[in-house]
C-alpha cells in the first residue's frame, strides 16, 4: 500500500470508528434523557389539564398515550445503556488513535508504512469487537449531529471531503422533511379552499 492510500484508508477508518461512537452515545443519550423529558411533559400537561378545560380532548389525550409508548420503546434499551456508553468511549479512544496514526502516516516514507499498515489493522480489529449492532430508533440522525457537528474531524475531512447535503444530513431526515413539506402544503391547500368556499 502507497502513502496515499494508506492515508485514505485511515479517514475511512476514522470516519467509521468515529460515527460508530456517536451513535453509541447517541443511543446512551436517547435512553438517559427522554424517559425525563416525556415524564416531565407529561405532568405539566396533567396540571394545565386541571386548569383549562380545553386541553382534556382527544387529540392530545391520544397524543400523551403515543408518548408513553414511546417510553415503554425506550425502556427496553434501558438495561444497556451503561454499556452504550462504555463502548461509546472505548471507540472514541480508538477514534483519536487513528488520528494520531494519520498524522504520523503523513510523515513517514518506505517501511515504516508497513508499521503503521499493521497498526491501522490492529485498531480496526479492536474497532470491530467493540460495537453493538442494535441502536435505537433515530439514533443515526442524531448521531450525524453530534459526529458533524461537535466533533473534532478535520483530519478525517482532508482525505473524505464530506458534502453538506451528501454527508452531513442523513438521507432520512431529507426525505422526512420533505414530505413533512408536502403534508403542510397539502393542508394549507385545503385550508385555503375551505376559507374562499365560506366567503363565497
Amino acid at each position: 500500500m502507497n502513502k496515499e492510500d494508506l492515508l485514505k484508508s485511515i479517514a475511512e477508518a476514522g470516519y467509521n470508528v468515529g460515527f460508530g461512537a456517536k451513535k453509541h452515545y447517541a443511543t446512551y443519550d436517547i435512553v438517559e434523557k427522554t424517559p425525563g423529558f416525556i415524564g416531565f411533559f407529561s405532568m405539566a400537561f396533567g396540571i394545565y389539564a386541571l386548569v383549562f378545560k380545553n386541553l382534556s380532548n382527544e387529540f392530545l389525550s391520544a397524543s400523551f398515550i403515543i408518548l408513553g409508548i414511546i417510553g415503554l420503546y425506550i425502556s427496553l434499551y434501558d438495561h444497556k445503556k451503561l454499556e452504550y456508553e462504555e463502548l461509546g468511549t472505548k471507540l472514541t479512544r480508538i477514534y483519536n488513535k487513528l488520528g494520531n496514526l494519520y498524522r504520523k502516516a503523513k510523515h513517514v516514507d518506505g517501511d515504516k508504512i508497513n508499521d503503521i499498515e499493521a497498526e491501522l489493522s490492529k485498531l480496526q480489529s479492536e474497532y470491530y469487537t467493540s460495537c453493538i449492532s442494535k441502536q435505537i430508533l433515530f439514533s443515526d440522525w442524531y448521531a450525524h449531529y453530534k459526529f458533524f457537528w461537535q466533533f473534532q474531524i478535520e483530519w478525517v475531512n482532508e482525505q473524505k471531503q464530506f458534502k453538506f447535503f451528501r454527508d452531513k444530513i442523513p438521507l432520512t431526515l431529507s426525505i422526512a422533511f420533505i414530505l413533512f413539506i408536502m403534508a403542510i402544503s397539502a393542508w394549507w391547500f385545503n385550508f385555503a379552499e375551505t376559507l374562499c368556499a365560506l366567503a363565497t
